[in-house]
């Protein structure tokens, strides 16, 4: 192992990665190799929060700017959902995160926010108002409020 998993993380986990097909397993850096392999659970995790926030914050505006609906808006919900539903398939383990309450109040407060900031409005939920069925149901669509 020549380079420092400090110095260059792509070079780092080059080498790595050879050592390991190479069957080299006394010379891999364990300590950096077990983050990275749970820096991955992480990354999937943040994206999954990343796109329910998106999602949300479309439903939200959808439900609270009726007069400003567009096809944008639905073609950003249809897609989200579609990540969404890929990233579940792809990793299964992610199913789970979408029944904690703790992850769906912090992707809600994430929505409410940029919901807030693309409308100016303020006045939305402290809590998701729907049911995580609906959210990720193909062509549903929040009721005017």
């Amino acid at each position: 192992m020549t380079t420092k998993y400090e110095s260059d993380v792509v070079a780092w986990a080059n080498e790595q990665a050879a050592l390991l097909r190479t069957g080299q397993l006394s010379a891999l850096d364990i300590e950096h190799l077990a983050e990275e392999i749970e820096d991955v659970g992480k990354s999937e995790q943040r994206e999954l929060a990343s796109r329910m926030a998106v999602l949300l914050a479309h439903l939200l505006k959808w439900q609270y700017q009726p007069a400003l609906r567009g096809k944008s808006w639905e073609i950003t919900i249809s897609a989200q959902r579609s990540e969404i539903a890929y990233n579940l398939k792809d990793t299964p383990s992610l199913r789970n995160k979408l029944i904690e309450g703790d992850w769906l109040q912090m992707v809600w407060k994430r929505a409410v926010s940029i919901a807030a900031t693309e409308t100016g409005l303020v006045d939305f939920p402290s809590s998701c108002p729907w049911s995580m069925a609906d959210i990720l149901k193909e062509n549903w669509l929040p009721v005017t409020h």
